[in-house]
């Protein structure tokens, strides 16, 4: 796989097939759509949001898939934008109807943030995933005990939430496996390696992991060493997902202590990716990696 890939790179892994995007996908489709729709008639979002009986700031999050679909909104929304074609009408409604049915995760919506539940459902649509993780090892590459213990930091969770979060995280891990398997570049940096999370024993088991999944087609893992020094990518984490339909723009990803930012313009997401390639670049190889991380099981 090349050091760089470009916004506009990696078109043959976006498939038009909604049928196998989730809710917050389809949302995201749909309210695109309309967006579009609007854009093209020269109408500004207060007078759709008049016409629904909302704000403009609705409107602005129906058009970012931020919020569901009510059918009678959809088909006022569609004449005010002077759709008449039934054929076009039908498959937008049907859409919207199928963007309001839950996603398998939101059976866990009891140990789910507002905040999160979104990205939950970008990643499992997601046809490619690029990540950097500076403190612990990335959710989807993490062993049940792993996990388990960095659940645990939080304070006053029950046992029950914390064995929850872990079934949900473990399930997740299913997009890496399959016949339409995600697509996943890591750079961890080496701090995340050698902090040990549960102790030495959940470590090796950790590292061993890591190794195991890295031999897998569609996974590609890097260490970022503390010999490099400074780095393109100075402050959190990063994670930066391409949909697999061709109607959505590249998303970015910031999580946070008890939030998440998800920065949408152009030039920010240019500015992620040319990010992430430089840390691609600058950080070891898969080959080293490999290395690296044998010798770091070694020394447990």
């Amino acid at each position: 796989m090349s050091a760089f890939l470009a916004a506009d790179d990696l078109d043959a892994d976006r498939t038009p097939d909604h049928r196998q995007a989730g809710p917050t996908v389809l949302r995201m489709i749909v309210g695109a759509q309309l967006r579009r729709l609007r854009e093209a008639g020269n109408i500004t979002r207060a007078v759709a949001g008049y016409e629904i009986r909302a704000s403009d700031t609705k409107i602005s999050r129906l058009e970012l898939g931020r919020t569901g679909f009510k059918p009678r909104d959809v088909a006022d929304l569609l004449t005010l934008y002077g759709v008449t074609d039934a054929a076009l009408r039908d498959d937008l409604l049907a859409l919207a109807e199928q963007a309001n049915m839950p996603g398998w995760w939101q059976a866990y919506s009891d140990v789910v943030p507002p905040w999160f539940e979104p990205y939950i459902g970008l990643e499992q649509a997601a046809s490619v995933i690029r990540m950097w993780e500076v403190q612990f090892i990335p959710g989807l590459l993490q062993t049940e005990d792993y996990a388990r213990t960095v659940i645990r930091l939080a304070r006053d969770t029950a046992e029950g939430e914390v064995e929850r979060r872990v079934g949900l995280r473990m399930r997740r891990q299913h997009i890496l496996t399959g016949a339409k398997a995600v697509k996943l570049w890591a750079v961890i940096d080496e701090a995340a390696l050698r902090r040990l999370v549960g102790g030495a024993a959940t470590m090796r088991a950790q590292i061993e992991h890591l190794l195991e999944v890295g031999e897998l087609p569609n996974v590609t893992i890097q260490v970022m060493p503390f010999s490099f020094g400074g780095h393109a990518a100075a402050g959190g984490p990063i994670t930066i997902l391409r949909l697999a339909a061709h109607e959505l723009p590249d998303v970015v990803y910031l999580e946070q202590l008890t939030s998440a930012l998800y920065p949408d313009k152009p030039a920010e997401i240019m500015h992620y990716w040319d990010v992430m390639n430089r840390l691609s670049v600058e950080a070891e190889s898969s080959a080293a990696t490999v290395r690296r991380l044998r010798s770091i099981l070694k020394e447990l």
